[in-house]
């Protein structure tokens, strides 16, 4: 026997109108729908209702489905004989009212909705039809499952859709609209099928028109032709990020992300369940994006899922999230961590489970880094078992390791937990400095990262509110600010440029410090650009001695911008690897030059400029692009330079060939070079002449004359030199003897002190001439010129104590040069006192050497003997016997 079953089709949707074969809109009401099929001319009454249907599915499937299948199974030419009834279909609402089935219009047309198969006068087929708009907005899709299961699943079922998304419905004529139909294919297997019709973003709120065309072995089922609105049937994707954490309060606040940014306002509906002392299960439905749950205790554990539509309560519920659990500790904080900045206040909760008792809060102590006991005055009771601990005027925190934080700890009287509060106290005085460029196009903003490096995951930006005109007496943080980008350098600072800027504009200006845990702001400062200007650094800087006067000139240009007036200060000193800077300040604000007076007039100075604005605002310019003097001549040479000679030839002759030799003046008396030398001549027959020398230090001439002047000039680009001198070559003066004796005293093989006595005269004596060669070596004649109150003078050459040296003493006066005081070595004493102290400079160094190898010889042995004699020998002190005995003690034998 065949059972009775009708085929139908739920469809859930929302705002669904269903347009029956007389081509009318029938609205329906908005939850779920039925399809229903049945023979001609059955009324409304002989429908069956769904829970008829529900038994007679579950009769077919308990006796007749193997008769039913077997059926179908032996000819596919009954079926076809059997396609000659036409079945009519329509839609209801869950209780199976409400259905208009219509044999035939007053054209006599066929009714849109049919079954042409005889068969299903007895046996129906049934799908569950769910239709949404996927979350993304870019796919419509209906869900269908049997059921029962499937009397055709040997044969190939098809399932298509047909639709069309025209931007207005015109009713009266749908039947032409209906060429314009689209077909998509459903994708089915034997458990379900899965249409998806895309729909253009640009015509989500067109009307959707549709009906589903189902063929299975042989059988062809129309459903009526149906009408959506996309939009209005949105059904969101699940809400992601589920989270659950304590807040400051002691609750359990619930919060999540919807997935996509969906176009319209959602509500969502969350159900959890609590597992703890007392069971409880709950369902809530908000609009915001969070849930707070109060009463939470120690100990208890929470399931949570959540969903999503839309606000309006159009559309279809998503589908639930993931559930999520949370569990909480036997010992809650709340709020578990504190983020605050110095000189602030701070308080924590506690409640304290123990073996499955909660603690009463008169028992609790607290600890800070369980290091330090926190005192009770500090403590407060919020309730029986809820503590409070609370810190005033914080101080920052400094890092222990890895560990940013101070730990805080809620103790019973007798333990703490291991678990703990964390406090982080941040420094949010921040030194925010900000500079406007010279050309006062941009103000450029700095501060230090040292202050936040500490807090990890944490970042940073600095907000502004810029004010029409100036700053006001006491800045406050402004509600409508912006935010300022800005990069960290490599010197550890974040730098932030404003460009363009409104120099008379007041900016007030703070650091936010965002985090996890909450945001801080450092305090406000205002900043106006035109009072924070760092000038451009003068230009066209010049640096110079000046001639005649020596001094050290330095000349600039004023920068254009600012237009205030502006001081400036000056830098200089000797050019060289280490500069030793000395500072000038420029009193006059109109003044472009300063001479300066310096030591050496012949070095090479470099100079610097800068400025600021003369009011003390801003900031001093970068220093000027040093400017280097050149060393040029200043004066004439101060000096000629100083003057000897060498005698060639018999002493007897009247003629004799004289070299004269100077040395090369210093810079100091050049001022500040020499470009020749001229010596000139004064004889008493011939007059006086000049001899010029060029760059050379020395010029013979012939001596021939009774007395003979020279005269030797250094000349530079200024002129010849003014204090010059003279040296006279007179035969009578050469016999005169000033100089009783002379004595060589070597002290080392680098000095030699002479030692002498003059003998009183008549003559003026200007300055002695000492000259000393070595007799043995053809090395030259060394020579200096002494002043003529000196009576000993030291020597510094390389003198070898076995040499032999010649010293000669001259006498100098103004009529000419005397006779000299010559001796062939060092005083004898000396020598043997030398040649002694030679051989005690080999001897000493000898004998010390010999020392350190001896001394060095006797602990390595010291320390072999002492290991291979006593490297058997045990410790008494680990010896049973000797213990408690004192070793270093005295004990007399009697």
């Amino acid at each position: 026997m065949i059972c009775q079953k009708f085929y139908a089709v739920l469809v859930h949707w929302e705002f669904l109108y269903v347009l029956a074969a007389l081509n009318l809109a029938h609205p329906a009401s908005p939850w779920r729908f039925k399809l229903f099929c049945a023979p001609p001319n059955t009324t409304d009454s002989s429908l069956p209702s769904p829970a008829a249907i529900a038994k007679d599915a579950s009769a077919l499937r308990e006796g007749s489905e193997a008769v039913v299948e077997a059926k179908f199974n032996s000819t596919g030419i009954y079926i076809s004989e059997l396609s000659k009834t036409v079945f009519h279909c329509c839609f209801g609402n869950e209780q199976g009212k409400h259905c208009s089935v219509l044999t035939h219009n007053s054209e006599g047309k066929t009714p849109a909705s049919a079954v042409k198969a005889l068969i299903f006068r007895r046996l129906g087929i049934n799908w569950d039809i769910e239709c949404w708009m996927k979350g993304d907005l870019t796919l419509f899709i209906c869900h269908m499952e049997p059921s029962l299961k499937n009397p055709f699943k040997n044969y190939d079922s098809k399932v298509h859709v047909l639709y069309d998304l025209p931007e207005v419905i015109d009713y009266l004529s749908l039947a032409p609209l209906k060429d314009n139909f689209q077909t998509v294919q459903c994708n089915c297997n034997v458990q379900e099928c899965e249409c998806r019709v895309p729909v253009p973003r640009a015509k989500l709120n067109y009307s959707l028109l549709m009906y589903l065309e189902i063929t299975s072995a042989g059988v062809s089922v129309q459903s009526p032709l149906m009408s959506v609105q996309p939009m209005l049937v949105v059904k969101p994707d699940p809400p992601v990020g589920l989270r659950m954490e304590i807040t400051d309060d002691g609750n359990l606040k619930i919060s999540w992300n919807s997935p996509t940014a969906a176009p319209f306002p959602l509500q969502y509906q969350v159900k959890y369940s609590e597992n703890s002392t007392i069971k409880r299960e709950a369902a809530e439905i908000v609009s915001a994006a969070s849930l707070l749950v109060n009463n939470v205790l120690p100990g208890s554990s929470y399931e949570v899922q959540v969903r999503s539509r839309r606000l309006d309560g159009s559309g279809v519920w998503s589908d639930w999230s993931s559930p999520q659990v949370f569990t909480t500790q036997d010992v809650m904080y709340f709020p578990p961590k504190i983020l605050t900045s110095v000189g602030s206040n701070a308080s924590f909760h506690c409640i304290y489970r123990k073996d499955n008792q909660i603690i009463s809060s008169k028992q609790i102590v607290w600890w800070m880094n369980l290091a330090e006991k926190i005192p009770e005055k500090q403590y407060s009771i919020v309730s029986d078992h809820v503590s409070r601990v609370t810190f005033s005027n914080l101080k920052a925190t400094r890092p222990r390791g890895k560990f940013t934080y101070d730990a805080v700890y809620c103790c019973n009287e007798q333990e703490c937990h291991h678990r703990y509060a964390e406090l982080y106290v941040i420094d949010v005085n921040i030194n925010l400095s900000c500079e406007t460029d010279g050309y006062l196009t941009k103000m450029t903003c700095r501060w230090s990262a040292s202050t936040i490096q500490s807090l990890v995951g944490s970042t940073v930006e600095l907000r502004y509110h810029r004010s029409s005109l100036y700053c006001s007496d006491s800045p406050s943080i402004q509600p409508t600010s912006e935010p300022k980008n800005c990069t960290l350098q490599r010197d550890g600072f974040y730098e932030c440029v404003f460009q363009p800027i409104f120099l008379l504009s007041g900016y007030t200006m703070w650091i936010r410090i965002n985090h996890s845990l909450g945001s801080l702001e450092s305090p406000p400062t205002c900043v106006l650009p035109d009072s924070v200007v760092k000038p451009l650094p003068p230009s066209s800087v010049k640096a110079e001695i000046t001639v005649n006067i020596g001094l050290l000139k330095i000349s600039w240009e004023k920068p254009v911008f600012p237009e205030n007036n502006l001081q400036f200060q000056i830098r200089y000193g000797l050019n060289g690897k280490e500069i030793q800077w000395k500072i000038h300040e420029v009193l006059d604000v109109k003044s472009k030059s300063a001479s300066l007076p310096v030591l050496d007039l012949c070095a090479v100075y470099v100079a610097q400029v800068r400025c600021r604005r003369s009011d003390g605002l801003g900031y001093w310019s970068n220093w000027s692009r040093p400017a280097y003097t050149r060393i040029m001549d200043v004066k004439a040479p101060l000096r000629g330079p100083e003057v000897w000679r060498l005698m060639d030839g018999d002493v007897t002759k009247k003629e004799r060939n004289v070299t004269l030799l100077w040395k090369p003046l210093r810079r100091n008396d050049s001022m500040c070079s020499v470009r020749r030398y001229v010596v000139q001549h004064r004889t008493a027959h011939n007059g006086t002449w000049s001899e010029d020398a060029g760059n050379q230090t020395n010029l013979t001439f012939l001596w021939a004359e009774q007395a003979h002047a020279v005269t030797v000039l250094a000349i530079n680009s200024i002129g010849a030199s003014l204090a010059n001198f003279n040296l006279t070559f007179s035969r009578p003066m050469s016999k005169v003897s000033a100089v009783q004796s002379l004595s060589a005293y070597p002290l080392s093989s680098s000095c030699v002190v002479l030692s002498w006595t003059l003998s009183p005269g008549d003559y003026n004596l200007l300055y002695l001439i000492i000259e000393w060669k070595n007799l043995n070596e053809d090395d030259g004649m060394k020579w200096l010129r002494i002043p003529s109150n000196v009576k000993k003078y030291y020597i510094h050459d390389n003198f070898i104590p076995i040499e032999k040296y010649q010293f000669t003493l001259y006498p100098v006066f103004m009529e000419g040069i005397g006779k000299p005081k010559i001796i062939n070595g060092f005083t004898e004493d000396d020598v043997e006192k030398q040649k002694n102290d030679a051989g005690l400079y080999v001897i000493v160094p000898i004998i010390i050497s010999c020392c350190v190898l001896l001394l060095g010889t006797l602990l390595i042995s010291h320390q072999r003997m002492k290991k291979l004699f006593w490297e058997d020998v045990p410790n008494p002190k680990n010896c049973s016997w000797a213990q408690g005995l004192n070793f270093q003690k005295r004990t007399d034998i009697l």
